[in-house]
């Protein structure tokens, strides 16, 4: 990879990979030992247990008898952001990782991430991930290019185009990154445990606005994100719209703090793929009086007048059907649309997901 710049990093130099555990007695062996298997040695691993009621605090307080880097964090339910951010209080290492307790890493992921750290404050090292599905699995990578960004690239490449797009140049989840201790503990202000929806968004975000090294890097597809079926059903979700507004709140907060680049025009952008997700939600699962609420949404977002605005065309399938309707939201282009993912739906379904 000759656009990156490897340097050995000290063995002093911890890393504390932090692992919310909610319910997940079923997979959180395969998922913490993937951890401890980390050809990095020096590592601090901090499960927090946020009020399990199955057999995960048991697993997580025999880890810890197991293997002396691992501390547990006993903790009443607050919810992922609440658990997390309990973890990096707790932390010291110099550098931080994330990892969900139903996900796995590959044992040279730790390894491979300091490998492209330079050793200095403020840099962001992002690996690629895999989507585990049962029976198949998806390649994922982010949109930005491998490299190292620093300086006049990092800011007109990255941090005027972080938002805004049908793919994201930067994934947003704080998992397969390697961040800075700082950039992490001094962007607690922003993450509110009450979001519902796109919780990752206000840390990492601003995590990203500050940041003065960002590494991308080429293929290494170290992390694998489980896709539960079980729990990943179109299920229709009245509050979508109300928590999308909540995301976009928290979204502008960050970016008017940050003063980023081109920030109004990235959160109105952002507005339009946040909102097409709400649409989406009423064709495929809402019933009576859906074209009602998407009409609604659409008229109160001012959807028609920013998908022209910004020229917003997208290129996936189901988000061009999305966007017909957004323009135009009429009865015939809702029962359209509708009808449209009840046939992909049942496709998809004879496929086995």
């Amino acid at each position: 990879m000759n656009s990156l710049t490897i340097k050995k990093m000290e063995p002093e130099n911890t890393v504390s990979i932090i692992v919310p555990v909610y319910n997940t007695q079923n997979f959180l062996k395969k998922c913490v030992e993937s951890i401890l298997a980390q050809s990095f040695r020096s590592l601090e691993i901090l499960l927090v247990d946020d009020g399990s009621r199955d057999d995960s605090p048991r697993l997580c307080d025999a880890f810890a008898a197991q293997d002396s880097r691992v501390q547990v964090i006993h903790k009443e339910n607050g919810g992922l952001v609440s658990a997390w951010m309990a973890g990096v209080k707790r932390a010291s290492g110099k550098y931080l990782m994330f990892v969900d307790s139903d996900d796995w890493i590959d044992a040279c992921m730790t390894e491979e991430l300091v490998r492209h750290a330079s050793g200095k404050p403020g840099e962001i090292v992002c690996c690629n991930f895999v989507i585990e599905r049962p029976g198949s699995w998806q390649e994922c990578r982010h949109a930005l290019a491998p490299g190292v960004y620093e300086g006049e690239r990092l800011e007109k490449e990255v941090k005027g185009n972080l938002l805004g797009n049908e793919n994201r140049t930067v994934s947003m989840s704080r998992c397969m990154k390697l961040f800075s201790r700082e950039l992490i503990t001094e962007n607690l202000r922003f993450p509110d445990p009450g979001l519902k929806m796109g919780e990752d968004v206000s840390i990492v975000l601003p995590a990203l606005c500050d940041c003065r090294r960002l590494v991308i890097l080429q293929d290494a597809l170290y992390y694998h994100y489980f896709f539960n079926p079980a729990s990943m059903v179109h299920k229709y979700d009245p509050t979508m719209a109300e928590q999308i507004r909540e995301l976009l709140r928290a979204i502008r907060k960050v970016l008017e703090a940050k003063q980023a680049p081109d920030g109004a025009c990235q959160l109105e952008k952002e507005s339009v793929y946040l909102t097409m997700l709400s649409v989406k939600n009423e064709l495929r699962g809402g019933r009576k009086g859906y074209a009602e609420r998407t009409a609604q949404i659409c008229r109160r977002e001012n959807m028609a007048k920013k998908l022209k605005q910004y020229g917003i065309r997208p290129q996936d399938n189901a988000n061009r059907i999305i966007a017909a309707v957004m323009r135009r939201p009429d009865r015939l282009r809702c029962a359209c649309g509708r009808l449209a993912f009840a046939l992909y739906d049942a496709w998809a379904g004879r496929r086995g997901g």
